[in-house]
């Protein structure tokens, strides 16, 4: 059993290290959005700032564009034009995705100063690659509606999830403490 332990340390240390500080990042967004209460920033204030983000962006490029909150449920509708789109939830805000890719960063962990500054570059890129995505996403839907299934069940989990498997595969092969 030692020499079982032995051989596979690294394996088990990273395992250990990303259930552990994806547990504790989880819980802490779990808390964040169990106290927000959404009487300053419906739903939540990152869901919020998305879907308004997301509206100055379509609006910059010609549209007109609206984020309002939905009477029904913890989301933002977009409208386009008059025409009601999407509905950006919290699921939208890309937080459950910088969490996830930070405890693969931390599981893989480089030099502490290294690892601090791909983190924080990591989850800009995801950020704003993720506001990219619900732009391009909601434009599409405005013009091709009939396409709603394909461009949000498929193409743009693959477009994010994609743009996260990149930057773990550079961290891994260019900065993380990989013992050979």
């Amino acid at each position: 059993m030692k020499a079982l332990f032995k051989k596979y340390k690294s394996v088990i240390r990273f395992i250990i290290t990303f259930l552990s500080v994806y547990g504790v990042l989880i819980f802490a967004y779990s808390l964040y959005l169990k106290f927000s209460d959404g009487t300053q920033y419906y739903p939540d204030y990152f869901t919020h700032l998305v879907a308004h983000q997301t509206d100055a962006i379509v609006n910059s490029l010609g549209y007109n564009a609206q984020a309002i909150p939905h009477p029904n449920e913890a989301s933002v509708k977009v409208i386009i034009n008059g025409k009601y789109v999407a509905r950006i939830i919290e699921g939208c805000n890309s937080l459950s995705i910088i969490i996830l890719f930070l405890s693969f960063i931390a599981a893989f962990s480089g030099p502490l100063k290294t690892t601090l500054w791909y983190s924080l570059a990591g989850s800009v890129i995801i950020y704003a690659f993720n506001l990219i995505r619900i732009v391009i996403l909601d434009l599409a839907l405005y013009h091709y509606p009939w396409r709603q299934e394909f461009l949000h069940e498929i193409i743009f989990p693959l477009l994010i999830y994609g743009t996260v498997f990149i930057l773990w595969m550079v961290w891994v092969n260019q900065f993380a403490k990989l013992k050979k």
